[in-house]
């Protein structure tokens, strides 16, 4: 995403873009329905914890580890394979993001460089910072043409000083650029659809849009699919307003279906089955 022109605040000009603000209401309409819901009132908590569970299960899937949710719930080592290390860091990334959130408007690139520090969960001198000239990029899933070192940093910092200075943008709006500019970028040599899909996390609850966290965005874009997923980051990358009213929409139906994952086990809860 382009952080200069005329406008001094783009994330607000995207809301302008046709489409986009009767996605943001229909996601609005949704967190409402599932905030009002009485088991909200009492078991707020295991919402959180179900949502949390269900969000790093889906963010998995799209980096290539598509399993079961009980087998998610069940498993204790997430060591033993490439799958069972992608879960792991999945999960690991899931609860990191809500100790990061008061950071986030302040220093977004040093919570940025925290979260790829817990999904690597390693100690090479690579991890927890861009990416330098040279260096490699695992990210097999995306497959994009990938921004050298110097564009990485240049649009990482644009990005950082928008979130530092504010927007009056929907919460929507800046979460879908957050991580439609991440997965483009890859900033970092691994993990960074994990990543990328944690900053939206932490931007939908810091925004207060889902303070709860109970609108897991990662369950509906693993529920709406890999194919359909990179086709709208195709259209975010074209950087048209056609492109980028499909990204963000594409979010927004994510997270409509995060919504409706929640209010199921609300419903389950209430009926004493969950």
């Amino acid at each position: 995403m382009s952080t200069t022109g005329a406008t001094a605040d783009p994330l607000a000009a995207l809301g302008s873009l046709p489409g986009v603000a009767e996605s943001v209401e229909s996601v609005r309409k949704a967190v409402d329905r599932v905030y009002g819901h009485r088991v909200m009132r009492r078991r707020s908590n295991e919402i959180t914890s179900e949502a949390a569970l269900r969000g790093a299960r889906g963010s998995a899937a799209l980096s290539g580890a598509d399993w079961a949710l009980e087998e998610v719930r069940r498993r204790t080592d997430f060591s033993a394979d490439a799958e069972a290390r992608v879960v792991g860091a999945a999960l690991r990334l899931t609860a990191e993001a809500g100790q990061l959130l008061s950071i986030w408007r302040q220093s977004p690139l040093r919570v940025l460089a925290r979260l790829h520090l817990v999904a690597a969960a390693s100690d090479g001198d690579e991890v927890g910072r861009p990416r330098q000239a040279g260096e490699p990029v695992d990210e097999p899933l995306v497959e994009l043409p990938l921004p050298d070192a110097r564009e990485v940093s240049g649009r990482l910092e644009g990005l950082a000083d928008l979130i530092i200075a504010g927007t009056s943008a929907p919460a929507l709006v800046t979460a879908a650029v957050v991580h439609g500019e991440l997965l483009a970028l890859r900033p970092f040599t691994s993990r960074n659809g994990l990543v990328a899909r944690a900053a939206e996390r932490i931007v939908l609850i810091g925004s207060g849009l889902d303070p709860k966290a109970v609108c897991p965005a990662e369950v509906g874009h693993a529920e709406l699919g890999r194919a359909s997923y990179l086709a709208a980051l195709d259209g975010y990358v074209s950087g048209t307003p056609e492109g980028m009213a499909a990204w963000i929409a594409h979010c927004g139906r994510a997270v409509e279906l995060g919504v409706r994952e929640s209010t199921a086990v609300c419903e389950a809860l209430q009926r004493g089955a969950a």
